[in-house]
């Protein structure tokens, strides 16, 4: 789950990492009265916002319900901005970049940092960037401290500061399953101080049930997405005619790819999940019915997930939604013969190979 701007630095804040002073506005009414030049900036889950004009200056009273008013409802490349940042204004001396992420080669977070911020780390050069393991089972060290120190060639006092937020960063990122928590940039104010001037962090989803304090609001995702993702299922809503559930990320997409291969244009992606759930199957099938597909394709390839309790889902889902959509499915895996059983008993398309199983769901719909 990708945190927008403003739910980053609320998390920031509760970990003591300084950030400038704002508040959130999705009304224009909401705006406070003007007490100091502020920046207005759009949340979005995009980098660049800056040179997508996503970002305002309010230096003068009569500047800001403009800016505010200008941003709210635009699109920035597709996105719709339906809540702005106004943050006050920092005067900045220098720009950094630090960041946690996970090194998935190494099975370690790995610290990056570099005195060269403000832009996106792909374009740092690699003099200009240090990398640091950190070790789970010994935690974040004073030693990491001073090699990035020396690095960054902080003195003393902002070596001090950095070595703040540098664990107050790994203790956030540990506390909350992070993936990513980065600070870009790093801000060095005129007054001495390190300030965190943007905030992006990733978090595991499957650890939300953790977080509950994570609002799971995202005006990008559709009504029916949202659902889905409350439910506990992956699920994109796309804008083909074929409905789709598969189990696995990889096996869904490569599904999705297959269709469009065979000129079968895929209604959605719905990652089923390892399970051995009849429940899990039939909830399943009321998150794709109401994204109204002219056929539904079923591809299950069982390991944990055991294809007769997905066909047994499968024709409990039929005779709950009463389901008159062309439906086929594919099973192979563990008891997929007692599985294809069950489906062809009740009349439903069952095949091993997965290509067939496509080239017939495909068949349905340019029928119709």
């Amino acid at each position: 789950m990708n945190l927008y701007e403003y739910q980053g630095k609320n998390l920031f804040a509760s970990y003591g990492i300084p950030i400038p002073g704002g508040y959130v506005v999705s009304n224009i009414s909401e705006v406070k009265p003007f007490s100091k030049p502020v920046v207005v900036k759009s949340q979005i889950l995009l980098g660049g916002r800056g040179k997508s004009g996503g970002i305002k200056f309010a230096r003068k009273p009569e500047e800001l319900n403009p800016a505010v008013t200008e941003l709210l409802g635009a699109k920035i490349r597709d996105l719709k901005v339906t809540k702005v940042l106004v943050e006050d204004m920092i005067n900045i001396k220098h720009e950094y970049y630090v960041s946690i992420a996970l090194n998935r080669s190494e099975r370690k977070p790995v610290l990056i940092a570099s005195p060269s911020g403000g832009v996106e780390i792909e374009a740092v050069p690699d003099d200009k960037l240090i990398r640091k393991n950190i070790d789970p089972l010994l935690g974040y060290s004073s030693f990491i401290t001073k090699e990035l120190s020396s690095f960054m060639q902080f003195d003393k006092d902002l070596s001090a500061q950095f070595d703040s937020i540098l664990r107050r960063m790994y203790k956030l990122f540990n506390e909350y399953d992070c993936e990513l928590v980065e600070i870009n940039p790093l801000v060095l104010t005129s007054e001495g101080k390190l300030i965190a001037a943007d905030s992006k962090v990733v978090v595991d989803n499957d650890s939300l049930f953790r977080h509950k304090d994570l609002s799971l609001e995202d005006p990008e995702k559709t009504p029916l997405e949202k659902e889905a993702q409350e439910k506990g299922y992956a699920f994109v809503e796309l804008d083909g005619k074929i409905g789709v559930i598969a189990n696995g990320a990889g096996l869904t997409m490569a599904t999705l790819d297959a269709l469009t291969l065979h000129n079968g244009k895929p209604r959605n992606f719905l990652d089923l999940g390892g399970t051995d759930s009849t429940e899990i199957v039939v909830n399943a099938f009321d998150l794709v019915l109401k994204a109204k597909p002219q056929a539904i394709l079923v591809n299950i390839f069982g390991g944990v997930t055991k294809c007769d309790t997905v066909a047994a889902g499968i024709v409990e889902a039929k005779k709950k939604y009463d389901i008159k959509l062309p439906m086929v499915v594919r099973l192979s895996g563990v008891r997929e013969d007692e599985g294809r059983k069950i489906l062809t008993d009740d009349g439903i398309d069952a095949y091993s190979d997965m290509m067939k199983a496509i080239e017939k769901v495909v068949s349905y719909v340019k029928v119709n």
